[in-house]
């Protein structure tokens, strides 16, 4: 459907373009955004890589493993029907961690993973679990301590103190977190 969607938008622009005289105007545009959208990607790939690093090196070395050990007991409560020591466990508590930084798209191969692992507890296969629920509604909540995409951003295009929004987004963030958190529960217990 939002295929369609950004289809007609598309078309409907080109079509106002050509009647209007302003073609050429939409192609440079065109041209110009796609480079913007390309560097701005690239210029990305460095914190993407520096926390998909740091993430792997903590896996490796056992770090996540005691974290989760720390964690394990908020964990428990968040998520009842995960066993102990399940590796659907670590995959969570590193998909929550780059989100935390605000490495969203670095989180990403974390939540499929995690999804993977929350996948083999599930009986039906082709129904979604309370757990993989709750992960879900979790990581659309995105808690977020340092919003490093955010801060790169502001920081590219001139802001004099880009980490300002630190404080706003842990709170706002963190009570998004709390309500879908109170909210997944509810619809848990309805279940």
């Amino acid at each position: 459907m939002i295929n369609i969607i950004w289809f007609f938008m598309i078309f409907i622009g080109i079509i106002y373009g050509a009647l209007t005289g302003n073609l050429g105007e939409l192609n440079n545009i065109i041209l110009k955004e796609a480079q913007e959208g390309v560097t701005f990607a690239i210029s990305l790939i460095g914190i993407m890589s520096f926390w998909l690093g740091i993430m792997n090196i903590a896996q490796c070395s056992g770090l996540i493993k005691s974290i989760c050990n720390i964690f394990r007991p908020m964990m428990k409560m968040i998520f009842p029907d995960i066993p102990k020591g399940h590796p659907a466990e670590n995959w969570i508590l590193m998909n929550f961690i780059a989100n935390m930084f605000g490495v969203g798209n670095g989180a990403t191969a974390f939540g499929l993973k995690a999804m993977e692992e929350l996948d083999t507890l599930s009986p039906n296969n082709k129904k979604a679990t309370n757990a993989m629920s709750m992960f879900l509604i979790i990581n659309m909540s995105s808690l977020q301590l340092v919003p490093l995409t955010i801060i790169k951003i502001r920081q590219d295009y001139g802001s004099i103190n880009p980490t300002s929004i630190i404080g706003p987004t842990i709170l706002a963030t963190g009570l998004s977190t709390l309500v879908a958190i109170i909210v997944g529960k509810i619809f848990e217990r309805g279940n």
